[in-house]
């Protein structure tokens, strides 16, 4: 399976992580502002300026290491603030992330936050 647009993850993906989905790449790239692009790597879209900024992975996507929900991870977060200890620092050194299962878990501000934080170390601000 090869995805170029990340509307062909409809009829891949579950409906909810559809929707989870599309929340927070709406969030994504009204915070970008026109900052860095949107791509699709690995089947999923992927978001970066000079370099990788976040990821938006779900479940149905094999390779990403979550059983069920979409996974929000950022490419830096070993070397974000995270002042409200939002996301899971898991195995990996680098990408830390935070797992949605539904919509109503989505802390809009709590995101906003981060991807402000990892839009300024992309800029080299960081």
């Amino acid at each position: 399976m090869k995805i170029q647009y990340v509307h062909e993850l409809i009829g891949i993906i579950s409906e909810e992580e559809w929707l989870i989905l599309e929340v927070l790449r709406g969030i994504v790239i009204e915070r970008l502002a026109g900052y860095g692009k949107e791509k699709i790597a690995y089947n999923v879209p992927y978001f970066y300026g000079n370099k990788g900024i976040c990821i938006i992975w779900p479940a149905g996507i094999p390779r990403g290491g979550i059983k069920e929900g979409v996974l929000l991870g950022f490419w830096r977060g070993n070397e974000l603030d995270d002042v409200d200890n939002y996301l899971t620092h898991g195995t990996n050194k680098k990408i830390y992330y935070k797992i949605y299962k539904n919509v109503e878990e989505i802390k809009v501000q709590a995101i906003e936050k981060l991807l402000d934080e990892a839009i300024a170390l992309d800029k080299g601000r960081g």
